[in-house]
């Protein structure tokens, strides 16, 4: 018997109709903080069912063990029969002896506005969905609805990636997509325009909940969408989104916290500054970032990180690239939508640049091995003190330093770092192939040649050797200065309320303070016989001496009185700077280079 294609979607899509898993989450008491979660799960085959939430998060690299915010968990029948439930770990509810369908119910918490977890309350109902919802390990394929039950009191709104199904029911074709739909339900507000994509228009949509005006949101948009068509200059086109649309989901709210973190359609931002009194300028940057995952990371996707396990610390190599490239051309992307000055772009390098090249953590880690920490440092928590000061350089920094380093070294051989980003965007992030690291170094040798790609992988990625900056920078007019004049002291320290000054952080290795023996915690009672200097900064004492200037410090430690010697060094940091701001004229080549680098107007 012979049946019609029509016939026969019809009837897959009846049989994926059945076997969709639905949800409904509530917000009655969210002054309190509390959701209530529903689910329903039918044509159950198994005699038990397990269900979980999740360890982490799309996005986040370490775990952040959900379920600690999960109680009243209860299991019944399709005859509201009360199910066993066992406990196999902290993450999962086993049911047992259902009748083919499983309703449960939860209460969650949920008090934290950002990028990785939930928030309720009545100025909104911010989901994660990771950190919201239960999931059936086994049912990962199913098509899933969820019902928003909308507070209408507070005249809230719904924003997600998710597609409508009908007045505040959504759906996602199955778990993964699911899990990587965060959503926003609050009094927000709207602005969307159009982008042509290869002949089509696709929609980019900023969502915003502020305690703002009309005003500032549309000054804030024209920001928003240069950035958008700045990056999408990078790559020559947008990503195909699903649904032709890309949501921003922003909270600049008082209650919400510093974050931003991508989706494949959508992300989220949020900061507790609002539009007025800077935060335009404050926030941007985080719009930049996320919106160039919607590429790098998003579809140019590390093989490492697929598929991502819910259930585990998820770790990759190549976050140097995938998180550091991005960035690098963060604020790179500002400048050239004219956000801010050329001058103020260069200047902001030299925060980036001092903490990596001055870190004594490139003597343990290359730039592999630091994407490997993420697990331990990706906002992971623990009680043991650490020795990043010395051990560690964030992948975000040190990529960034490397992206500008390549971008130059490129520039040199008439190449430049965008239309590598194209190659790769061609090779594997409009494709969806995931790469490998082997795989981003090829991709090198075959748009700037073996012996290019050989030098950058052997000297900065497998090991830590640090580029010529000096004669990179000079390339486009930027000079590279460092005041050897500044004494430098090597350790934070700050007033503990008492009139001493306690060292805050780990003295980095070869600095004076560790090479006089100090340690973070110790108490300095005394230099040169005067006490600890009362009603001025440490930072602004150590200003006023010299370079090798000696300080005999009195300081305790476990209650026991010791002293030591400081020699005062001279300061390691360098300041990137215009070289005319700082007296020089740049050549016509120098400035042509810069200006094809920031592709902006040059005088």
């Amino acid at each position: 018997m012979k049946f019609s294609l029509s016939f026969l979607l019809c009837i897959t899509a009846s049989i994926l109709y059945a076997q969709t898993n639905r949800y409904e989450i509530s917000f009655d008491n969210a002054v309190h903080h509390e959701a209530v979660v529903k689910g329903t799960f039918i044509e159950l085959k198994a005699d038990t069912v397990a269900f979980r939430m999740s360890r982490t998060s799309p996005g986040r690299y370490a775990l952040h063990e959900f379920a600690k915010n999960v109680y009243n968990f209860k299991a019944t029948d399709s005859k509201g029969k009360a199910l066993e439930v066992l406990r196999p770990d902290p993450y999962s509810w086993q049911v047992i002896g259902h009748d083919g369908t499983i309703a449960i119910s939860y209460t969650l918490f949920a008090n934290r506005g950002g990028g990785t977890y939930s928030q309720v309350d009545e100025t909104h109902a911010h989901l994660n969905i990771p950190a919201t919802f239960m999931y059936g390990p086994d049912l990962s394929d199913r098509k899933i609805e969820v019902d928003f039950k909308l507070r209408e009191d507070l005249n809230w709104k719904i924003a997600t990636q998710l597609p409508l199904v009908s007045g505040t029911t959504y759906s996602a074709p199955n778990l993964y997509y699911f899990m990587d739909s965060p959503t926003e339900i609050s009094d927000h507000a709207v602005r969307e325009f159009e982008v042509d994509h290869n002949g089509k228009q696709q929609n980019i949509r900023f969502v915003l909940h502020h305690n703002g005006t009309d005003e500032e949101l549309d000054a804030y948009f024209e920001q928003v969408k240069k950035v958008v068509l700045a990056e999408k200059e990078v790559y020559g086109e947008l990503p195909d989104f699903d649904y032709g649309t890309y949501t921003f989901l922003a909270c600049y709210v008082p209650n919400a916290s510093g974050d931003g973190m991508e989706h494949r359609n959508s992300t989220v931002l949020t900061s507790t500054r609002s539009l007025s009194g800077g935060g335009m300028e404050g926030n941007i940057g985080t719009v930049s970032h996320e919106f160039f995952h919607a590429w790098n990371v998003e579809r140019i996707r590390p093989k490492s990180l697929e598929p991502f396990d819910f259930e585990e610390a998820n770790m990759s190599g190549a976050l140097w690239f995938a998180e550091g490239f991005t960035s690098y051309y963060t604020n790179l992307i500002l400048c050239r939508a004219g956000i801010i000055s050329p001058e103020k772009y260069v200047e902001g390098i030299s925060g980036t640049f001092n903490y990596v090249w001055n870190s004594p953590a490139r003597q343990f880690f290359n730039p592999i091995e630091m994407s490997y920490q993420a697990p331990f440092v990706d906002a992971a928590t623990s009680v043991d003190p650490v020795n990043r000061e010395n051990t560690f350089i964030s992948y975000y920094s040190y990529g960034s330093v490397l992206g500008l380093a390549l971008d130059l070294s490129l520039r040199e051989e008439k190449l430049n770092l965008d239309d590598f980003m194209k190659l790769v965007w061609k090779q594997y992030g409009k494709t969806e192939k995931p790469y490998t690291l082997e795989n981003l170094r090829q991709s090198l040798a075959e748009y700037a040649g073996s012996d290019f790609a050989e030098t950058y992988f052997d000297k900065y990625i497998y090991r830590s050797e640090m580029p010529d900056y000096a004669s990179l920078l000079g390339s486009v007019g930027v000079t590279l200065q460092q005041d050897s004049e500044r004494p430098y002291f090597g350790a934070a320290v700050s007033l503990n309320g008492d009139g001493h000054g306690e060292i805050r952080s780990n003295p980095k290795i070869g600095t004076p303070a560790y090479e006089a023996g100090l340690d973070k915690g110790d108490i300095i009672t005394d230099i040169n016989g005067s006490g600890f200097p009362d009603g001025q900064q440490f930072s602004a004492y150590i200003e006023k001496l010299k370079v090798g200037d000696t300080l005999k410090i009195t300081f305790e430690r476990f209650g026991t009185e010791k002293r030591c010697t400081v020699v005062l060094g001279a300061n390691p940091d360098y300041r990137l700077s215009l070289m005319e701001k700082e007296g020089g004229k740049p050549s016509k080549k120098q400035m042509r280079q810069r200006k094809e680098w920031l592709k902006t107007e040059t005088r």
